[in-house]
């Protein structure tokens, strides 16, 4: 089971660009739509919503993707 994050953890995960941070402004524990597509959340497998902290740039991304940043 991937780690839990909260709304305001500030979190790293690696994108096409490179490494990329922001901090997490939602948690989906249900199937959701975002950018037209049919993300797949629950409680034991959340999404989170993260807001770039260069661009201002939404993603979508699951726990096991996240690097908690201290």
């Amino acid at each position: 089971m991937a780690k839990k994050y909260k709304v305001g953890d500030k979190v790293s995960w690696n994108s096409e660009a490179g490494k990329v941070s922001g901090k997490i402004i939602k948690v989906h524990t249900k199937d959701f739509q975002y950018k037209g597509y049919t993300h797949h959340a629950s409680k034991k497998d959340p999404q989170y919503e993260i807001k770039s902290s260069k661009t201002d740039h939404i993603a979508a991304h699951k726990g096991s993707a996240l690097t908690l940043i201290k």
